[in-house]
């Protein structure tokens, strides 16, 4: 099954188009983003999950005026690699969480039960820089699809409401994306 979704940008010009492809080994996912933030970039993402949607890897790809060049974030049994090499700061981390898409957030929001807040920490990409740091997050139950995100890290401070549909994909993120459809 294949699922396709576009986001645009709220704060600045930039849009998503990404392809999630669910079998019964795993779920791929593979998106471009093309935005006008920090000199204008291209950036391709492609994630490849297991069938309990955690991550086995992802690879970014980066085109713009400031940064060209590739990364690849990849979970092994001892930790986390980035391009092949050992990050053990990033060992605490659960997922990866890639600044320019709102698809990173169906992961933590995915595992929430029912009424409870989940906090995690995280493998902070971004993405046009092609830096990856720890962070840590909080996911807090609003209402039915809706979840209020909590940064405790690298932008300890911000706040957003995310809406999301019933497989916990974002329709929107507050002050920052927001699910558009294609005309017919």
């Amino acid at each position: 099954m294949s699922t396709v979704l576009y986001w645009r940008r709220t704060d600045v010009e930039g849009l998503e188009r990404l392809e999630l492809t669910a079998g019964a080994d795993g779920v791929t996912v593979s998106g471009t983003v093309v935005c006008l933030e920090d000199g204008g970039f291209r950036l391709d993402h492609t994630w490849s999950l297991d069938a309990g949607w955690r991550t086995r890897w992802v690879d970014v790809e980066v085109h713009g005026r400031r940064t060209r060049g590739t990364l690849r974030l990849e979970r092994t049994e001892n930790g986390w690699l980035v391009d092949g090499a050992p990050r053990p700061d990033l060992d605490d981390a659960e997922e990866p969480d890639l600044s320019v898409t709102p698809f990173c957030n169906t992961l933590p929001v995915r595992r929430m039960h029912a009424g409870a807040s989940l906090t995690l920490d995280t493998a902070y990409i971004d993405g046009p820089a092609l830096t990856v740091a720890p962070s840590r997050q909080r996911y807090e139950p609003v209402a039915p699809g809706r979840v209020r995100y909590v940064d405790l890290g690298l932008f300890h401070g911000f706040e957003a409401e995310l809406t999301v549909d019933d497989k916990g994909l974002v329709v929107s993120y507050e002050h920052l994306f927001e699910r558009v459809e294609p005309a017919p």
